[in-house]
């Protein structure tokens, strides 16, 4: 639970809002940079009378969430394309139209960025926040977008329980994103596995003692992706069984589809 002060919250909801703004604005990389732009430009033709994003997307949801779901990345025609993390794509539709189930999302659908989605409890990011080519940000790209989740990890550290991530890329980005946020990893890494649970203890911290839930359990998930969704890989009720016992662990009230 966050034993925030409401200024505190408040202090925090800022800055997150803050760094969302930095986030969008960011062009470290410059292979993803161009795809991003190339793609905004062209278009696809089924949305060639829509204005492309064109930008990195920042994370979605409430600023107070207690579960976090980090998944790789925007869609070119998605997120890129809207601006909201995993919105337009039908990997949004499957992870939103779960969330909608276990009763953490006001709508089973995520179309565009003003289409009154609202979250409870759970909020949605990327280790890398820009549409990638093929897909597939390099090792690199994936580093040099670290900093931005582990600030997005710091600043929601004092109400989160529960981070689920999605896919092995991923779950190779979080584990030390999550170390430098300020929890212990276990050694070795733990490997992802679909259904993979992990209890991260919280690192003390000296200028704030006894602030924010002492540990965090990380769950490890297939990836959304069409690939994984359309081959049975990953089924609906796959996924919906790992949010609900992450969200149980973040103390939300998930219930049965």
């Amino acid at each position: 639970m966050d034993s925030s002060s409401p200024a505190e919250g408040a202090a925090r909801s800022a800055d997150l809002t803050a760094l969302d703004v930095r986030i969008a604005d960011c062009r470290a990389c410059p292979r993803l940079v161009a795809w991003r732009e190339e793609v905004a430009a062209t278009r696809r033709s089924a949305f060639a009378g829509q204005t492309y994003w064109g930008r990195p997307v920042p994370g979605f949801g409430p600023p107070d969430a207690s579960l976090l779901v980090v998944g790789l990345a925007p869609a070119a025609h998605g997120g890129n394309r809207t601006g909201r993390m995993f919105t337009g794509d039908r990997s949004g539709d499957v992870l939103y139209a779960a969330l909608h189930d276990i009763g953490l999302a006001s709508r089973g659908t995520s179309v565009s960025a003003d289409d009154g989605l609202e979250l409870y409890g759970v909020r949605v990011t990327s280790p890398v926040h820009c549409a990638p080519p093929a897909n597939k940000p390099t090792p690199g790209e994936r580093d040099t977008c670290r900093p931005w989740l582990v600030r997005e990890l710091e600043l929601l550290r004092p109400a989160l329980r529960a981070v689920v991530v999605l896919g092995a890329f991923g779950w190779q980005a979080a584990l030390p994103a999550l170390t430098e946020a300020g929890w212990a990893v276990p050694r070795p890494r733990p490997a992802f596995a679909h259904g993979a649970r992990v209890t991260l203890v919280r690192r003390p911290e000296p200028d704030a003692p006894g602030t924010g839930p002492a540990s965090a359990e990380l769950f490890g998930c297939f990836h959304v992706s069409q690939r994984n969704t359309f081959t049975g890989r990953l089924t609906p009720a796959m996924l919906r069984q790992v949010l609900t016992a992450a969200a149980e662990s973040a103390g939300l009230p998930a219930r049965s589809p």
